[in-house]
């Protein structure tokens, strides 16, 4: 924290422009030791300069300076952007001098480190400052500046203030017993104030999953049999020709993936091997392949050919799958079928067809329907969206869920006080009032270099 850091924070190539980041102590004077122009340590902050980097009397390149006094800066130091010409060259030469002056190469998100000890940001806020840059949907970029807004933060906040104010009631019960002008704390007014807490976390997890799939998308695996239509479900999803389609059973060896933006959300699409017994190696590795995939996925959308005329091989391995969300895709319904369907009642199933434009058009419609992608556009995107904010508040809501049955036992409430500090130290993990330093070294390093 006490060394000046530099860093390119614009993609490396050829552009317009390029822009260098200093941050630290010595970030003015560094700088204005290779800047002709103005003398930038006598300059108002918040001000754009212009001139030249040089080194020695070579004139490097044309720049204009953004120069920020601490503490209004992202990182609260002193800051100096180098806004010089796009290209490789020019801009590691720039990077060069810098570093020659005196400057440390930034680490990956270590300016953002920076704000997040020096208090201008929490964890949260730091979390989605990567997720708005990596948002691959208009969704995704909207949560992410949600949390930076600090929304997510105040909600738990407020459960975090509530738990104080328990804690504290219960400590003056215990420490102050003699005094009569203070409420008396029971077993009776404790938990209804704790079954408040554990609401808001319950739903603050529920609505997590909303979060995640907003973030991350939803993992959709297309299984069936051989040559029942998967690649060509794929192809007309992606509206390209990414998976070989034959009429040569087991064509597809290994599983093939793509994205789609389904009304805002992400379709991480996987295809895969035909299910059936093989002799052939190759073809065994990519239907053991199929099966582990679809262990993992959010969605499974099992294939069945409308013209089959044998359905038992299909029904058994539908009913392996009861336990995971499940779409049945009835393709070819564009050819004609005796079959009937009624076994699948219980299940949702869709028909339809990869030949005609909208053929696939009912089965978008039941994702939709089953992930409540439309409902997602209605609610205020505060929700956790990373897998340690949500493991977080799974162990606070377990420390509160102790602490209520605790009281139901009988237990003494100054043993309780245990269960509601895990809780509310926990929560500030979550924002990270509470941190451990390899914890946040790890999270920071996700980050890209310059940010």
């Amino acid at each position: 924290m006490d060394t000046t850091i530099c860093a390119i924070s614009t993609a490396v190539g050829t552009g317009a422009i390029s822009i260098i980041r200093v941050s630290g102590k010595e970030a003015i004077s560094i700088v204005n030791s290779v800047f002709s122009g103005v003398d930038l340590t006598k300059v108002n902050t918040h001000t754009i300069h212009y001139g030249f980097i040089v080194e020695e009397d070579n004139k490097i390149d044309e720049v204009l300076i953004t120069l920020m006094k601490s503490p209004k800066t992202y990182t609260t130091e002193d800051t100096v952007e180098i806004n010089c010409h796009g290209g490789i060259s020019t801009t590691n030469k720039v990077l060069e001098i810098l570093l020659n002056k005196g400057c440390k190469l930034a680490e990956p998100g270590e300016f953002t480190k920076r704000a997040f000890l020096n208090g201008r940001i929490d964890l949260l806020k730091a979390e989605a400052i990567s997720d708005l840059i990596n948002s691959e949907t208009e969704k995704a970029r909207k949560l992410a500046i949600n949390q930076i807004e600090g929304k997510l933060s105040k909600k738990i906040e407020y459960i975090r203030k509530n738990l104080i104010q328990i804690q504290a009631s219960i400590e003056v019960n215990i420490d102050y017993p003699e005094y009569d002008d203070i409420e008396v704390i029971t077993n009776q007014n404790l938990i209804p104030n704790l079954n408040k807490i554990l609401f808001d976390l319950n739903e603050l997890i529920f609505e997590s999953e909303n979060g995640r799939i907003i973030k991350n998308g939803i993992d959709v695996v297309i299984l069936g049999k051989p040559n029942v239509g998967k690649s060509s479900i794929l192809n007309t999803l992606l509206e390209e020709e990414k998976a070989i389609v034959t009429n040569i059973p087991g064509t597809t060896r290994d599983i093939i993936e793509g994205k789609i933006n389904l009304n805002g959300i992400l379709l991480n699409v996987i295809d895969t091997a035909g299910l059936r017994q093989t002799s052939d190696f190759v073809e065994k590795i990519g239907v053991q392949k199929s099966i582990n995939v679809s262990e993992k996925a959010d969605l499974i959308i099992y294939v069945i050919d409308n013209t089959t005329a044998n359905l038992a091989g299909d029904i058994k391995k539908i009913t392996n799958l009861n336990n995971k969300k499940l779409i049945i895709f009835i393709n070819k319904d564009d050819m004609s079928s005796k079959n009937k369907y009624d076994k699948f009642n219980k299940y949702n199933v869709v028909m339809g067809n990869t030949i005609s434009t909208n053929g696939l058009d009912k089965l978008k419609n039941k994702i939709v329907e089953m992930f409540n992608i439309k409902y997602l556009d209605t609610k205020d995107f505060s929700y956790l969206s990373s897998a340690r904010q949500i493991s977080l508040a799974k162990k606070a809501k377990n420390a509160i869920e102790n602490a209520i049955n605790n009281l139901n036992e009988g237990i003494s409430i100054d043993m309780v006080t245990i269960d509601i500090k895990e809780c509310y130290e926990t929560l500030g993990e979550i924002i990270g009032a509470v941190y451990q330093d390899d914890l946040i070294d790890e999270l920071f390093s996700r980050f890209c270099l310059g940010k």
